[in-house]
């Protein structure tokens, strides 16, 4: 098994990244405007990108510390996948260290989707920061794949 990490650093309190990673509205303003569901524990999140999307059971949720989802429906690459988000406060800064774990292999479309994953990272950093993120449609296109 080989997983996806990052971490990006938010200036910004660790309830309003937690509040980002928890909610509709705040994950419809970093990751795909076309989110949908439920945000409680063992509730489904369906994020939706054109033609294609994920549903997310959420397994996990420490307040304002960690959130953890499982991919229960989406390409069959992703599924059975746990994404993972641990916030760690440093100062002035909410450090986001991020895991999407359980990746088979590595495939291409993991490579894709560990920029994109990098790329997404920094629009919940906008959002956080000035109130401003870059979701699906809008983000930065980084390959064929998305046309």
């Amino acid at each position: 098994m080989v997983d996806i990490l990052h971490k990006i650093g938010i200036k910004s309190a660790m309830p309003a990244v937690y509040r980002a990673l928890t909610t509709i509205d705040g994950l419809s303003g970093w990751w795909t405007t076309d989110t949908t569901g439920e945000t409680g524990p063992g509730d489904v999140i369906r994020f939706r990108f054109g033609k294609g999307g994920f549903d997310m059971k959420l397994l996990e949720l420490d307040r304002d510390s960690r959130v953890v989802w499982q991919v229960i429906d989406g390409p069959p690459e992703w599924l059975d996948t746990t994404i993972t988000w641990e916030l760690r406060r440093e100062g002035d800064w909410t450090r986001v260290f991020f895991k999407h774990q359980g990746w088979r292999e590595p495939v291409d479309f993991m490579h894709h989707c560990s920029t994109k994953w990098a790329v997404f990272l920094v629009s919940l950093k906008a959002l956080v920061e000035t109130g401003r993120g870059t979701p699906w449609p809008h983000e930065l296109k980084i390959d064929s794949w998305e046309e």
